[in-house]
């Protein structure tokens, strides 16, 4: 409706480092549930038909190791195995290109000492000759003239190397449109290059129906028709409150009732800029909800809510100008300073948590404290914030967390002192009312995390699907074993975890084989009964262990998940087909293929909490006689 025929959507970069602010925007650290919202968002954006002024062409990014940046510092180098990326990194890339996507992004990073921007491997070598994509491919913001800080060559060489190595767009930088002719002159690319280039770029515009009518997507009745309208209000809202995470919940703290009184604190509780979280800058803070004002809404007359702010998000300066890059036109700088003072702040949060019946603090990361250029070596909640936290402690009250972040955080401290953690990460404009709903018990937390939250930051990277070493942790200290002397191996909250408001018991994994041989396929079903008087949904997760092969394997590694809907009382039967296709890994040899051996299936509701079964499955299926006729 605003014209928009083209999106820098979706990033389907993998990380498993949380200090990489970009870990905002994308799904993960898993390669499996990475590539399944890759396709899922080409397929939303793109539909079956480009020319229908409904759809927009995507473009995935970052092509490629983005999200592996040495010590998760945003455009820093990477260097990486190609088993290890092929591996864990690139199936999202790839999925998307089988999906269909239009277009793609060259990452900043070099990779292996190479600017992604140039990298003839990845862009025609990966991309195009062994994944078959038909698009083009477009640079990122000026990432051809900063291949000149890369140290590899003046504006010239740089376009030109570019050019010849598979990028066919140069974004803002202005190289190709000053330096190609010259090149082409000096014989430094040929006139097939460049028509490669804008055949390809032509090639999308005839998709998109431009050449037809270049302002067919512009609609202002449609878009004052289709923006905000109570219909996507409400789609938002229902989003929003699927995807909090209840991390903790001891004695049933929540759902709150709504009666009493309920003390809501916290610098992000009264907050509308920060809701829509990074990149939103189009967004309008106007059109965000508030916890506050959401929680008004949920209770009516029923209770009574004491509101004080008691912290800024940050208490620095410095910081809060590295926050406040981007003006709101609603409440100016995002992570305003307040003139109070930090005590008298915490004295009137105390003061009315002294009033209250519970607690609810609302914490976390101003929206720009995640996203590009945001990375951050301490992923504790802002000091003020747990200064605040602290005091709230002390009145003995019980406490409520609800956090929010575009990041995995390090909760360790506020995990010992919450009495219930809600992470409701940056919630969008519906925010405020999908987390009253959430806390009330108007819906049912169902989210899990979909990257590991560290105990510390000295743990990163981390993820679930780690290889075992010749010396593995056995759950607690042992000299000599892999191990840290001051915390331990395991994370805060693994992958996969999120807990409900119902109690789901899994039955043990039933298989239909127990040996298997070629191409066979095997049913791995448990069954999940919700034994609560809540109705509730769960996220039933399938896990692969390969213990023995010829190259080292993850402990385990998702290859399945289906949620379900349980009423009380209610038990269903939930199956996964897994076929060899499921067993295959990169090897050291960089050979894609499976081996023949055990493999054991897990079944649970994280990563680290399943029920499991072992197969054999032989690699060859054994033939009836296998004597060797002589032909006559």
């Amino acid at each position: 409706a605003d014209g928009l025929k083209w999106t820098f959507s979706p990033m389907v970069d993998i990380t498993r480092d949380a200090r990489w602010g970009r870990a905002a925007e994308g799904s993960g650290e898993d390669p499996f549930l990475g590539s399944r919202i890759a396709e899922a968002m080409v397929r939303g954006y793109q539909g079956d038909d480009l020319s229908r002024t409904d759809t927009m062409m995507a473009c995935m990014k970052h092509f490629a190791l983005y999200g592996a940046a040495e010590a998760g510092r945003d455009y820093n180098t990477v260097d990486m195995s190609e088993m290890r990326m092929r591996e864990a990194y690139l199936p999202p890339f790839q999925a998307a290109v089988k999906a269909g996507v239009g277009s793609v992004m060259a990452a900043f990073n070099d990779v292996n000492g190479v600017p992604a921007t140039a990298d003839k491997k990845m862009m025609t070598g990966i991309l195009r000759k062994e994944w078959g994509f038909k698009g083009f491919v477009v640079s990122d913001y000026t990432g051809i003239n900063e291949m000149i800080a890369h140290g590899t060559g003046d504006l010239q060489h740089v376009s030109a190397k570019a050019l010849k190595a598979g990028l066919d767009m140069d974004m803002v930088g202005e190289g190709f449109l000053t330096t190609l002719q010259k090149s082409l002159d000096e014989a430094k690319v040929s006139i097939k290059d460049i028509d490669r280039a804008c055949r390809l770029i032509l090639e999308a515009k005839w998709k998109l129906g431009l050449f037809d009518d270049p302002f067919r997507y512009l609609d202002p009745a449609r878009k004052a028709a289709s923006i905000m309208t109570p219909a996507h209000r409400a789609a938002a809202r229902e989003i929003a409150a699927q995807s909090c995470v209840l991390l903790k919940n001891d004695n049933a703290t929540l759902p709150l009732r709504k009666s009493g009184t309920i003390a809501l604190i916290g610098p992000l509780a009264d907050d509308k800029a920060n809701m829509a979280g990074t990149w939103a800058v189009a967004g309008e803070s106007k059109d965000s909800i508030g916890v506050l004002e959401g929680m008004r809404a949920a209770i009516g007359d029923k209770a009574r809510i004491l509101y004080a702010k008691g912290s800024n998000i940050v208490d620095d300066p410095d910081m809060a100008k590295k926050i406040n890059v981007f003006h709101d036109a609603l409440v100016g700088d995002i992570a305003a300073i307040d003139p109070r003072s930090p005590q008298d702040m915490r004295d009137e949060a105390v003061s009315i948590a002294q009033q209250s019946d519970i607690v609810i603090i609302v914490v976390g990361e101003a929206k720009e404290q995640s996203g590009e250029c945001a990375s951050r070596t301490d992923l504790n909640i802002p000091e003020p914030q747990r200064k605040l936290i602290a005091a709230i402690k002390e009145t003995g009250k019980k406490i409520v967390l609800v956090t929010m972040s575009g990041r995995p955080l390090t909760l360790e401290d506020e995990h010992n002192k919450a009495d219930a953690i809600l992470h409701a990460w940056h919630a969008g404009t519906e925010a405020g009312h999908a987390i009253a709903d959430v806390l009330f018990g108007d819906v049912n937390p169902s989210g899990k995390l979909t990257m590991t939250f560290p105990r510390n930051v000295g743990q990163l990277p981390i993820f679930y699907a780690h290889r075992s070493t010749g010396r593995p942790w056995g759950g607690h200290f042992e000299k000599f074993k892999t191990a840290y002397l001051d915390v331990p191996n395991d994370p805060l909250y693994a992958f996969g975890h999120g807990l409900s408001y119902s109690k789901f018991d899994y039955s043990p994994v039933a298989i239909s084989k127990q040996k298997l041989s070629g191409d066979n396929k095997l049913t791995a079903s448990v069954k999940v009964k919700n034994n609560s008087a809540i109705a509730g949904a769960e996220i039933v997760q399938l896990y692969i262990t390969d213990p023995v092969a010829e190259s080292t394997r993850p402990v385990r590694e998702l290859k399945g998940f289906e949620k379900i809907k349980l009423q009380p009382g209610e038990e269903k039967t939930v199956s996964f087909t897994i076929t060899p296709a499921l067993l295959k890994y990169w090897n050291a040899d960089l050979k894609h293929d499976w081996e023949g051996g055990e493999f054991i299936i897990h079944i649970g509701t994280a990563s680290n909490n399943t029920q499991s079964a072992s197969v054999t499955w032989d690699r060859v299926t054994p033939q009836k006689n296998n004597q060797i006729k002589a032909q006559p």
